[in-house]
């Protein structure tokens, strides 16, 4: 699924990484514990979570990570922003829950594991 597909679906606002639009997620994972983000830990991953903490772009650079949607309507800083345009990561924010967005990005395609 593409990053701007993932933008439709989550009725999503893009605050960095326009020139990502075209990236293909290939499976996503909605976490808040960035720990058990590392333990999950795919390729071409969509990171959904409600933490507005700089740790979530380190754990997103660290990792293959396309895209991070936080959720809620959570508005990160624009430290935050800048640091994740640095690591060449899309930013993205939406008002669904957790809960919601990961069911919906599911419904829709997105697959939490590859199965190959």
């Amino acid at each position: 699924m593409k990053v701007k597909e993932i933008k439709k679906i989550l009725s999503a606002n893009v605050l960095c990484g326009e020139d990502k639009l075209e990236e293909e997620c290939l499976s996503g994972c909605g976490c808040d514990l960035m720990s058990d983000v590392l333990a999950f830990s795919k390729v071409k991953m969509a990171l959904l979570t409600g933490l507005t903490n700089p740790h979530v772009v380190r754990t997103g650079e660290m990792l293959d990570v396309v895209v991070i949607i936080f959720v809620r309507g959570k508005v990160p800083s624009d430290e935050i922003v800048q640091l994740a345009q640095e690591r060449n990561i899309a930013v993205l924010t939406t008002g669904f829950t957790l809960y919601e967005a990961c069911g919906e990005l599911y419904k829709h395609g997105l697959p939490g594991r590859i199965c190959l």
